[in-house]
């Protein structure tokens, strides 16, 4: 189960590093690849790309280092949030197509809370 978790927890670590990076440091690329980047502050896109960096970092590091472990479903937690209300955005928007990536994402984050309790 261990190793499941920790591939799980690499799996959505990569993501969202790439979709945090994506919206912080390539931000006008962002712009080209997702419609909803125009339509929202840049500096409210830029939260939540460090967010998603921060949980990153977040579920890996405190199991990789062993120290201070509870945090890791705390941002485990934080990302499944994070994955929601992107998902309630777009819901809102008529953007279904962009749903399969935050539910995807919110499961592997869900797991990896529940997994690590």
């Amino acid at each position: 189960m261990d190793i499941t978790l920790w591939i799980i927890q690499i799996i959505s670590a990569a993501g969202f590093v790439y979709s945090g990076w994506m919206k912080t440091i390539r931000i006008e690329s962002s712009k080209k690849m997702w419609a909803w980047v125009d339509d929202v502050p840049k500096n409210l896109v830029v939260l939540i790309g460090i967010a998603e960096l921060l949980g990153a970092l977040g579920i890996v590091l405190p199991w990789a280092l062993n120290i201070a472990t509870p945090l890791a479903p705390i941002a485990a937690m934080a990302l499944a949030a994070v994955a929601f209300l992107g998902m309630l955005f777009h819901i809102r928007r008529s953007e279904y197509r962009e749903l399969g990536v935050n539910i995807f994402f919110m499961v592997l984050a869900l797991i990896v809370t529940f997994g690590r309790l």
